[in-house]
Parts: structure tokens; sequence; C-alpha cells
């Protein structure tokens, strides 16, 4: 297990701390706080030590990529897109200052915001005993990001001025080898330890990669195969039950010779999938797959749900979510396990017509839980499927980390983490 900040003594000591405010953001206003609450239980702690100050550094957006995106919309729209649109795009979008605000609300104290990550030295120096700093985002320096180590730190020796101790409390940005998720560390006179966020995201996502409560079922959903082969491979080590849905599902009914309509395949992946169920039924691996299905003739919100009662769907039609007996098997294999890991929808959750099959997942993992079964949902679309229903505070544990969660679940080293000092 990694230390965190109740590992290290704080009291005097700077404290820099990378925290995930990666938030929404439109017009210069916070559109969701979860993020930022997710790190106020860190931020207190901290305080509440006595350190001499506590330096908050984070991402917002990508400028660079975020302004060439929205240029080349208004480009296709027909509109002029010029530096004053840029620069009131990048105040709307990625300046820190608006979240510093927010933050400071919800802390209840002073948080002074600095209007460059980078220079800062003599104004932290400067802080009142205990005072905070917000730094503007780190993404405005290349360095930042660069793909050179040498250039990374540049940046992550100047960042490393600005603390004795440094905290990462930064779950999302985890997987991210940058100057302040991972390179800040080597340069850190006392070790680098995380927060409690990234502590409870260790503590539940490790024991599903090398040893959960079995039976343990993994329920992996989504468009793409290739985006989540990686992740199936890895948890069929330990899985009891590999459960399949969402896009990704037809690759593999296909492959098993059944009609897949109009649904979405990957034929590059065919022998991939192949290969997947010839592993798992060499470890007698259970790998549920539709049954049955509601389909439409278009990929559209506004389609017209049709039940497919079978495996084979009709050339006219593609699948867009499973059908009932599907879910009867979800409810048998997910009734009987002791832990469950989920990421990614089995339907197109956001379309009303067919998120019925995703609904019925997260309640069952609700029940699950509620039995006594540890379940993590990780990631992106299925955290969004959990707090549409209403049932975050029904699961375990619900990452805050998209791509993170998924290369932890890989088995992947996470750069962010790997800096951490062990207990």
């Amino acid at each position: 297990m990694i230390k965190t900040v109740k590992d290290v003594a704080l009291a005097g000591k700077r404290v820099i701390m990378r925290v995930d405010f990666n938030v929404p953001m439109k017009d210069g206003v916070v559109q969701d706080d979860t993020r930022i609450m997710a790190a106020l239980p860190t931020i207190k702690y901290i305080l509440e030590q006595k350190p001499r100050s506590l330096v908050l550094m984070s991402h917002l957006g990508d400028p660079k990529k975020d302004v060439k995106k929205a240029a080349e919309k208004a480009e296709k729209a027909g509109k002029t897109w010029t530096e004053a649109d840029a620069e009131k795009f990048i105040n709307g979008k990625n300046r820190m200052k608006p979240v510093a605000e927010y933050l400071e609300k919800k802390l209840g104290s002073k948080v002074v915001f600095a209007s460059d990550a980078l220079g800062q030295k003599s104004a932290i120096d400067a802080l009142p005993e205990g005072g905070v700093m917000m730094l503007e985002n780190t993404r405005f320096h290349k360095e930042e990001t660069s793909k050179d180590a040498a250039e990374r730190d540049v940046m992550a020796k100047e960042l490393a001025t600005y603390g004795d101790i440094f905290v990462n409390d930064a779950f999302g940005t985890a997987h991210r080898d940058h100057a302040s998720t991972a390179s800040i560390a080597k340069f850190m006179p006392v070790e680098s330890v995380g927060g409690f966020l990234m502590e409870k995201e260790v503590k539940y996502l490790e024991p599903m990669l090398k040893d959960p409560p079995k039976p343990m079922v993994a329920i992996i959903g989504g468009a793409k195969v290739s985006s989540k082969i990686a992740v199936l491979e890895s948890l069929l080590k330990n899985a009891s039950a590999l459960v399949i849905g969402g896009g990704m599902a037809y690759t593999f009914l296909k492959v098993q010779g059944y009609k897949v309509g109009r649904s979405l395949v990957e034929d590059d992946f065919a022998d991939v999938a192949k290969k997947l169920l010839a592993d798992a039924k060499a470890k007698g691996v259970e790998v549920i797959l539709p049954v049955d299905h509601v389909g439409a003739a278009e990929y559209s919100a506004d389609s017209a749900p049709v039940a497919i009662d079978g495996i084979d769907i009709p050339d006219n039609l593609m699948a867009l979510d499973v059908g009932p007996k599907t879910v009867e098997l979800y409810k048998k294999a997910i009734g009987s396990a002791k832990s469950i890991v989920w990421n990614g929808p089995v339907g197109v959750f956001e379309f009303e017509n067919f998120s019925k099959g995703t609904a019925t997942v997260a309640q069952l993992v609700a029940e699950a839980t509620g039995r006594g079964a540890m379940t993590v949902v990780g990631g992106g679309d299925s955290v969004a499927a959990v707090n549409k229903c209403g049932l975050v505070s029904k699961m375990s544990h619900v990452s805050t980390g998209g791509g993170a969660s998924l290369e932890f679940l890989e088995g992947k080293t996470l750069p962010g983490i790997s800096i951490l000092a062990q207990k």
C-alpha cells in the first residue's frame, strides 16, 4: 500500500499537492464540483496539521487542443475565428481562477490565485502561515505534457522548489507521466505520498487485480473490443465470470457464428475475440454474452426500440441494448458474486429507449453491495450511468478516473502512483 498524508509529519512543512480539478466549465463557471469535493478531505486534513503553506496544482482541459477544436468548429459553421475569440474561449474554459474562487467558498478560507504555474517561489514564501495557493493551469506550459523527460524535468524541478513534501491526490491523471503528476517526485527533498482519494482508489482497485473475494464477476461493456481487450485479459486471471456487453459484445457473437445485423463489429479484432473466448474456456471462466437484444433500425435517441427474442439479429437492425433473457443471466451471475468490477455500459444508456439494461446492472450491483459484496465501478460511462440512476452511495467504490482506472485494471504501472512511497 502507498504511504499517505497520515504517514508523514506536515507541521511547519511546505506542501505541494497535485489535485484533479479538471472540471467541466462554461463561460468561467464550474458546472460540476465532484472532483473538487473529492479532494476536500485531504486538503482539510493537511491544513489541520498546521503546514507552513499548501500549494495546489491541476490541469484544466488542454488549452492548445481545446482552442484548436473550437476554431475548427467555428470555421465549419462559417464563422471567423479571431485571437480575441481564442482568448475569450480560454478565459471561459481553461483558467483556474474561477476554480480557486469556488474552492475558497467550499473551504471557507482564503485561496490565493497565482496567474502562472511557474515563477511563484517568492509569492509562496510570502504566504501567511498556513496559506493556500492555487496555481494556474499546468498545461499552459508545454513541458508539463512533453514526451521528452528532460523537458518535463525542467518544469518539475521548479515545481519541486514550492514544497518540502509532494502529495498526489489526482488519481484521474495518475496514468499520465507529466511534470506535475510524476516527474516532480524525483526532485522532492522528502518522500512523496498519496492523499485520501488516491489511497481509496488503490485500496479498492488493487484487490480486484490481485486477490479479489471469490467468486468475482467482471462486467465489461462499452463500444469497442479494441479499448477493453487488455482489461478483459487482465481480469480473466481472477474472474469466475466475464459479462461482456455493449457494442463490443457483437464482435464476440459474430466470431461464434451468430448473425449481428447492422450492429457495431470490429472485424480487425475477430482473432483477438476468438483467443479470449478460448482462454476463458481453458480457465473455466464463464463468458456471458447477450442472448436477446433491444434493437433499432438507426443509431438514434428517437429510434423505436424493437425486441429481438434470440441471439441472431435481423439484417435490417442493430442491437443497442440487452433483452430480458440476458438480464436474467446477469442476475444469476451477480447474485452469487462476492466481488464485482464494472467498467462500461451494456447498452446505449444515454438514449432513454436503450438504457434499461445498464440501469438494471446498476441496480443489481447496488443490491450485491447491500448484501456484502465488494463492488467497484471503474471509470467514464459506467460512473455516469450510476450517477444517472442515483446509486453512487450504494457502491463500495466509484472511481474518479476513467482512463486511470482502466489502465490500473489492465495491470499497467501508473506513473503517478509508482512514484509514491510504499508502506
